[in-house]
């Protein structure tokens, strides 16, 4: 029997045109026998016309947009297009397409690393106190070199709250990074998906996951992290102080919450 990883990615038209890269990224990836991915594509803001679903998995109906046109033709491709909302709005909508045990988030801008799917998922089959996989992060800078981050930590479990104790003691920078995050997919569903927030919606996923489950770090790059001129986080909306401090507040007290419930997988 097949089993399944669904690697979820939201778009909207200014990164459609890095879909490629991810895309040949994605395919690089070496899984066990019997596994295979799924790619969900969820466009952020329908364009205007309704949205609908792109059909590239099957011709299920009218593809439009400058986003589609980015969008590999190819069997293991689900795209489709919703109302504008931001990214976790779109990858929490795209889990009602997602199938199988586990979900991999990866942005449109980025790509893995040869054998980063592999990793994740040898990281959490067999274990099952264990509910999500991060991994080591570079930049991929505009020349095309990479840079790391320092202090990442050591390769191995990472135990519950210490990600939400490491933020708040470091400027709200998380110890591992969220846009790495292989995720159980029964876990991911009943934290209900991104948080609904304009940025920051990883962060609170990566927080609520913390509270109440065992994580673990690869200390092995997992991810490119693509730095440009048109990213979200680059914009000066993102580091407004008045919301980035609304946005740190709640991140913080849900995964507080959470942890005060007791609640905890596995």
């Amino acid at each position: 029997m097949i089993r399944r990883i669904t690697v979820v990615t939201a778009v909207h038209a200014p990164s459609a045109r890095f879909l490629p890269e991810a895309y040949r990224s994605l395919c690089e990836q070496r899984l066990p026998d019997g596994w295979e991915w799924r790619w969900l594509i969820q466009e952020d803001g329908d364009g205007g016309d309704g949205g609908g679903d792109g059909g590239v998995a099957g011709g299920e109906g009218a593809a439009g947009g400058e986003v589609r046109a980015w969008v590999p033709e190819d069997a293991r491709v689900s795209f489709r297009r919703g109302r504008a909302g931001g990214p976790g709005v779109a990858r929490t909508l795209a889990l009602a397409r997602a199938e199988g045990p586990y979900v991999k988030v990866l942005d449109a801008d980025d790509q893995l690393t040869p054998g980063a799917l592999a990793r994740d998922l040898a990281a959490l089959e067999g274990r099952p106190d264990l509910g999500w996989a991060t991994s080591r992060a570079l930049d991929l800078l505009p020349d095309g070199s990479t840079a790391g981050f320092p202090g990442d930590p050591a390769e191995g479990p990472v135990e519950r709250g210490t990600v939400l104790g490491h933020w708040a003691a470091n400027g709200f920078r998380a110890q591992v990074h969220p846009a790495t995050l292989f995720v159980r997919r029964e876990l991911l569903l009943a934290l209900g998906g991104w948080m609904a927030l304009p940025a920051s919606e990883d962060t609170g996923l990566l927080l609520a996951l913390d509270a109440v489950s065992r994580g673990w770090f690869s200390a092995r790059a997992g991810l490119l992290y693509r730095k440009w001129e048109g990213q979200v986080t680059g914009r000066p909306a993102h580091t407004d102080p008045v919301e980035r401090e609304a946005r740190m507040a709640v991140v913080a007290a849900r995964a507080r919450a959470l942890a005060e419930l007791g609640w905890r997988y596995g």
